[in-house]
């Protein structure tokens, strides 16, 4: 079967073949029922559902699927350069430039009911006095005057006219709760520290079993393959962004290209098209491990047949928290979730909103069938008091 038949425009039936009058298109079996999303989608023959379990607990941060993402599927760089005041990240967020994203937050509290183990001194801040030069010589904290005569004073300043700073030991350190850069047991008086962690998650496209992006695409370039996957078809996209505002995890963007570079560069590849994770479609299709997983050094990101993650990843949870880590959760594996159990599913030590994802997520078109339906009921009143009005007028 051609893989752009089975779009969200696909006939939807149920695993025996009879219409599904309660689901909307594209509303797809999860995986533990028969079939999962590719038979609602219309593949007759197909494989196990395939997707990502990605346990946050052992990402390390070194952002080796975000090379490999990057380097197998030509996405063009995303904020290489740049550093967020907020973390040691670089890119940021997902979008259409970056489909593998490793988040870094820094939380102040012990990953479990454990020590630590380490002990980290609190950050050396150093305390200035006040940097106004004017303002200091009229209080007298400079001696003469700031015009180079003889007598001034000048020791307290540094070569920009500011004061020097005071020692660190005239006022006492403050922890301003950013990262820091000293290593260690730094300070003689250091203790040991347990209120601290690191918490790393590599962010990727949910492949959701109920699709919002794909319900709402207009010309089927968003398709289910065999595998169970959603991935965007480049050539058929014209750009119109519904299924960025269908997205409740705010996964797929548009890309916007680099004027000032040819448009042959890489970073005007599909320019104005929608793009996200395609869970290596072609990788798939030869039976392969998607590039983001092989690369993994730790096994954070495990790929393999959907409903044998999903046991695993139970089966961790209850391990975790029977070690202390009883924040361990699981993230959009519920088959009766808003939707539908993802693909792609997460392994958490702490709340979904930490790690900046919706804590409920819903489809965003779970709603369209009633909303038709009462649309419908409400032109119906309309016609019948237009109606009721012209009867009543010719009288």
């Amino acid at each position: 079967m051609d893989p752009s038949t089975s779009s969200g425009q696909a006939l939807t039936t149920s695993p025996v073949g009879q219409p599904d009058a309660h689901r909307g298109p594209d509303q797809a079996f999860t995986s533990v029922e028969p079939g999962g999303p590719a038979v609602r989608a219309g593949w007759e023959e197909h494989p196990p559902r395939k997707g990502f379990f990605t346990d946050t607990s052992i990402c390390i941060g070194c952002k080796a699927c975000e090379v490999a993402c990057k380097e197998w599927n030509g996405v063009p760089q995303d904020g290489i350069y740049e550093l967020l005041g907020s973390s040691y990240d670089n890119t940021g967020a997902l979008g259409a430039s970056t489909w593998r994203h490793v988040e870094f937050i820094e939380q102040r509290k012990p990953l479990g009911g454990q020590t630590t183990g380490v002990t980290i001194g609190v950050p050396e801040t150093t305390s200035y006095a006040e940097p106004s030069v004017g303002r200091a010589v009229l209080l007298g904290e400079i001696g003469g005057d700031f015009d180079g005569s003889a007598g001034a004073d000048h020791s307290g300043l540094d070569l920009f006219g500011s004061l020097k700073p005071a020692p660190a030991q005239d006022k006492p350190l403050v922890d301003l709760g950013m990262p820091a850069f000293d290593l260690p047991s730094a300070s003689p008086d250091a203790g040991e520290r347990t209120d601290f962690r690191w918490l790393m998650a590599s962010n990727v496209c949910k492949h959701c079993t109920n699709a919002g992006c794909l319900d709402v695409c207009p010309t089927g370039a968003l398709f289910r393959t065999e595998f169970g996957t959603v991935v965007v078809q480049d050539d058929v996209c014209n750009g119109c962004g519904y299924c960025v505002a269908g997205c409740p995890f705010g996964v797929i963007d548009r890309r916007i290209g680099d004027k000032n570079k040819p448009k042959d560069d890489l970073a005007n590849k599909n320019h104005g098209v929608a793009q996200k994770c395609t869970l290596c479609y072609d990788r798939l299709s030869e039976n392969l491990t998607p590039a983001c997983a092989q690369a993994c050094p730790t096994q954070s990101i495990q790929f393999g047949d959907v409903d044998e993650l999903r046991e695993r990843a139970q089966k961790r949870v209850e391990t975790l928290q029977a070690a202390g880590v009883m924040g361990a959760q699981l993230y959009a594996e519920d088959p009766d979730g808003g939707v539908g159990g993802a693909g792609a599913f997460f392994l958490l030590l702490d709340e979904p909103e930490v790690y900046g994802f919706p804590p409920d997520p819903v489809v965003t078109t779970a709603d369209l069938p009633r909303m038709w339906k009462n649309a419908g009921f409400a032109a119906l009143g309309l016609v019948a008091a237009a109606a009721t009005a012209f009867v009543a007028g010719r009288r």
